[in-house]
C-alpha cells in the first residue's frame, strides 16, 4: 500500500546564488562579537574594555555569571542569524521530521517572510542605532584610534550587514514563493 504525503511543500524555483551566498554572510556577522566578547570575560586584553570593568555590571563581580551572559548573548544572536539559512535551504519549506509536533509540516511562507521581515528591521535598527549612535555619541579623549578600537569595531561592524542581508534574502525567499503560489 502506497500512500501520498500532503506534508510535503509544493516545489518552489531554488534561491539565487546571491542569496544563498547573503544568507550565509549573515548566519556568520555574528561570530567576531561573539568571540571578542568571549575574550573580554576570559581577560584577553580587547582594548577598548578591562574584564574587571565588564565585571563590575554583574553580582558580586562574578566571572561566571558574566560567562553565562556572554554565552547566552551569543546564543541567541547566532541561533537568530543563522535561521536566515532556512530562507534559502530545504528546511525553509519543509519543517525538519525531527522538531517535535511540526516535524515534516510545510513552513507557511506567509508567517516566515512576516518574522524575517520583522527580525531584518529589528536588527537594522538595533544595531545601526547601537553601533553609529554610540560611535557618534561617544567621549573621545583623544583623537587617535586605538589597536583595542580597531579590534572592537572590526568584531561588531559585521553585525551592520545582518539586518539589510536579512531582508534581501526575504524579498528572495518572498518572491520564490509569490510564483510558485501565482500570487
Amino acid at each position: 500500500m502506497t500512500t501520498t504525503s500532503t506534508s510535503r511543500a509544493p516545489r518552489v524555483l531554488p534561491p539565487p546564488r546571491w542569496a544563498v551566498r547573503a544568507a550565509h554572510v549573515v548566519a556568520w556577522s555574528t561570530v567576531p562579537s561573539g568571540v571578542w566578547r568571549i575574550a573580554l570575560v576570559l581577560g584577553v586584553p580587547v582594548g577598548v574594555m578591562e574584564r574587571e570593568e565588564f565585571l563590575a555590571g554583574f553580582p558580586d563581580h562574578s566571572p561566571l555569571i558574566a560567562m553565562a551572559y556572554v554565552l547566552l548573548i551569543g546564543a541567541v544572536a547566532e541561533t537568530a542569524s543563522y535561521l536566515t539559512l532556512g530562507l534559502v535551504r530545504p528546511w525553509g519549506e519543509v519543517v525538519p521530521r525531527w522538531i517535535p509536533l511540526l516535524g515534516g509540516r510545510p513552513v507557511h511562507h506567509r508567517l516566515a517572510v512576516l518574522a524575517a521581515s520583522l527580525g531584518a528591521l529589528a536588527v537594522t535598527v538595533l544595531w545601526w542605532v547601537l553601533f553609529f549612535g554610540g560611535l557618534l555619541t561617544a567621549p573621545s579623549p583623544d583623537p587617535g584610534i586605538s589597536a583595542g578600537e580597531v579590534l572592537f569595531v572590526a568584531s561588531y561592524a559585521p553585525l551592520l550587514l545582518w539586518g539589510p542581508l536579512l531582508a534581501a534574502v526575504t524579498w528572495s525567499y518572498h518572491r520564490r514563493h509569490r510564483v510558485r503560489t501565482g500570487a
